[in-house]
């Protein structure tokens, strides 16, 4: 066993840390509902809202904070953030009926992604914005419209494949949207369907963590809104998409040492941090490392509406004003599409502990009533420690705790690869058969993105939690609406 643990400590706020704190009502949950279970927290994701609306107020713009649906399939969720005047962005037929039947009026729902005839239908009749994503969805719209007698629909060109003269950062390909060489043709068939569609502006999707990527991308953005108002459009709309990440981790300093650490392992230059030497991407060809980190960046100093925040603030990268400036030197409305920002201390997934074993090399086998996927942190790069929540005691947090035991986290199918985590986690006190495991904030995309019925095993059930006048209440899913927290928050 390492003599030196590596701990990496889960990033708490407001409400989880209360939450935690009720140890009886989450082992309470379990008992009666099931491992695993996910529990979110509603008006957390209500909080997260106030906060990029307050950086489009600090830049004196106007726009749209958009949920993309696809991050979590939570009724509560949803459902709270119709009553915050949010959007929503939703890429399957599913999710446009989901959002309508939470309260999302046409108005505030978007469709992008991938779109199947039927979801294009129910957009079109239902007289959502819709992203079109090449010419022959372009066309099928048009058709639709046309076919069906419905009113003029408002689409948002997505681009890619941005550039620009005299800067070296290109953006990557994506296979989202129209090449921006390809606007001046894309315009000519706009103009053609003109009374079937309605240009309301661009957007973009891209899938990266660069700042300077996606200030090249709004910059393009600005200049092909210019060439549709050249053309007689009447553009309003920028939707510049989501990526603006989650910090999951409450240290930096152990993110930079845990990563460190699995470099030298790789190289074999210490023991193995992971299962069977897993090493994330990383390999060592006759004393060079070779590959890359395949994680998503745990500790990140700034995300979330900070993050959007800097990018506003960064110049364009030929123009050279603040990407605010250009925003409203020209009136034009931002929209963006937070998916796990939205959903940052949103929720965690509860687990029980069934078994503790001893291994020869000095490690702990703990075995988990729950599998890999239904709570997909591995699947998505994301490497945070659990918490252990005893039974019959109050968790307090332990960071910084001197003791530690090694352990590998086991689920609950009959296949070697499921682990809960590859890596070997360390806790400051085992658990015994009967505890939980609290893997927090997974509300964004590690809840239910990958879940499946493998040996037919139920999938996790979801509640949400809620504050009132006894403390914190629940109510399954899909029977939560925002007015039962209200009702309890007046009786406070």
């Amino acid at each position: 066993m390492l003599a030196v643990p590596l701990f990496l400590d889960p990033k708490l706020e407001p409400p989880l840390t209360s939450l935690l704190a009720s140890s009886r009502f989450l082992h309470d949950l379990v008992d009666g509902l099931g491992s695993p279970l996910n529990v979110v927290v509603p008006d957390r994701i209500a909080e997260n809202v106030a906060r990029f609306r307050s950086v489009f107020r600090r830049h004196h713009l106007e726009g749209e904070i958009s949920f993309a649906h696809k991050a979590n399939r939570s009724s509560a969720l949803v459902r709270r953030l119709a009553a915050t005047g949010a959007a929503m962005d939703v890429a399957s037929l599913g999710e446009l009926q989901h959002a309508l039947a939470c309260g999302f009026t046409p108005g505030r729902i978007g469709a992008t992604g991938p779109k199947e005839p039927e979801f294009l239908w129910l957009a079109a009749c239902a007289g959502v914005t819709v992203n079109v994503e090449g010419h022959a969805e372009l066309q099928a719209l048009a058709a639709l419209v046309r076919r069906h007698g419905l009113p003029r629909m408002r689409v948002l060109l997505r681009l890619s494949d941005f550039s620009g003269t005299a800067v070296k950062v290109l953006s990557r390909r994506s296979r989202f949207g129209f090449p921006t060489s390809e606007l001046a043709g894309l315009l000519d068939a706009c103009e053609r369907h003109h009374e079937a569609l309605e240009v309301i502006g661009v957007s973009y999707h891209l899938d990266t963590t660069s700042l300077d990527e996606k200030a090249l991308a709004l910059e393009g953005c600005v200049r092909a809104m210019d060439e549709c108002r050249a053309r007689g459009m009447r553009p309003r709309v920028i939707d510049i998409g989501g990526g603006f990440g989650v910090s999951y981790l409450a240290d930096g300093a152990q993110w930079e040492r845990y990563t460190s650490q699995l470099t030298l392992a790789a190289m074999g230059r210490r023991e193995a941090l992971a299962w069977r030497n897993h090493s994330y991407g990383l390999s060592s060809e006759g004393g060079t490392l070779r590959g890359s980190l395949d994680l998503y960046p745990s500790h990140r100093p700034v995300a979330g509406a900070d993050y959007l925040d800097e990018l506003l603030r960064s110049p364009a990268p030929t123009l050279g004003r603040p990407l605010a400036t250009l925003l409203l030197e020209n009136l034009y409305d931002l929209c963006v599409e937070p998916g796990r920002a939205l959903l940052d201390q949103c929720g965690l997934t509860l687990a029980r502990v069934l078994e503790t074993r001893l291994e020869t090399d000095g490690t702990h086998s703990i075995r988990l009533a729950m599998n890999a996927d239904d709570c997909a942190l591995e699947e998505h790069g994301i490497l945070m420690d659990p918490i252990v929540l005893h039974r019959g005691e109050r968790w307090e947090s332990t960071e910084g705790s001197a003791e530690s035991f090694g352990v590998h986290l086991h689920g609950n199918l009959c296949l070697e690869s499921d682990l809960i985590t590859r890596r070997l986690v360390f806790l400051p006190r085992l658990p015994d058969p009967g505890d939980l495991l609290a893997f927090p904030n997974t509300a964004g995309y590690c809840m239910d993105f990958n879940a499946h019925h493998a040996q037919r095993r139920p999938l996790a059930r979801k509640v949400a939690a809620y504050l009132g006048a006894d403390g914190w209440q629940w109510r399954l899913d899909d029977q939560y609406w925002p007015i039962h927290s209200e009702e309890d928050a007046h009786e406070v």
